[in-house]
């Protein structure tokens, strides 16, 4: 944040003088490095000038969500010059990936929960239409409880999941995301 001035959305609009850039350098967290960093701007400028949410970066794509996030992916990385690395952080089902980063991220920004975790702020996805953030942790706990079947963690494993848990509850399937998790971090210990 304070390489950003602590206005991240400012800084992206903005075109960065030389030495806003600069501050970049060295950027590391994990795997996401500097390079990495400077394309994301790059997209959230290009997005924003044309649209006032990263919500329609989702739904302009028809269909259901594995099209919304397959669509997304390939938006996403549609400028010019992308570089190769900087592909591995945004997830795609079409590849086989359970998307759990972006299944968590749009539960925040379409569920409302009234408790502080879930933001709501999102009108033009329903919960019924999220895909449940599964890991190899919520994937074993669900098999336990004979909830998912499919043995490897992918997408298809997280929709089976998904489809399950709407037999308890078709508008908001994934509130039950949590309660998965909690369960299996606690058999860690």
């Amino acid at each position: 944040m304070d390489r950003m001035d602590r206005v991240p959305y400012e800084f992206c609009m903005r075109i960065p003088s030389r030495s806003q850039l600069e501050q970049l350098a060295g950027f590391r967290h994990r795997t996401f490095n500097d390079t990495d960093l400077l394309y994301f701007i790059e997209f959230f400028r290009y997005h924003y000038q044309r649209h006032e949410s990263l919500e329609t970066a989702f739904t302009q794509f028809d269909g259901g969500m594995e099209e919304k996030l397959t669509g997304f992916h390939h938006y996403f990385f549609s400028l010019e010059d992308v570089p190769a690395r900087t592909r591995k952080h945004i997830a795609s089902p079409h590849k086989g990936s359970t998307c759990k980063r972006l299944n968590m991220f749009l539960r925040w920004m379409v569920r409302k929960d009234n408790k502080g975790v879930d933001f709501g702020l999102w009108q033009n996805i329903s919960s019924s239409q999220l895909i449940i953030p599964i890991d190899v942790h919520v994937a074993r706990v669900a098999r336990k409880l004979g909830l998912l079947k499919r043995e490897p963690t992918d997408w298809r494993a997280a929709v089976e999941l998904t489809e399950r848990l709407k037999t308890f509850d078709a508008n908001d399937p994934v509130k039950y995301d949590f309660a998965l998790f909690a369960m299996g971090a606690e058999e860690k210990h």
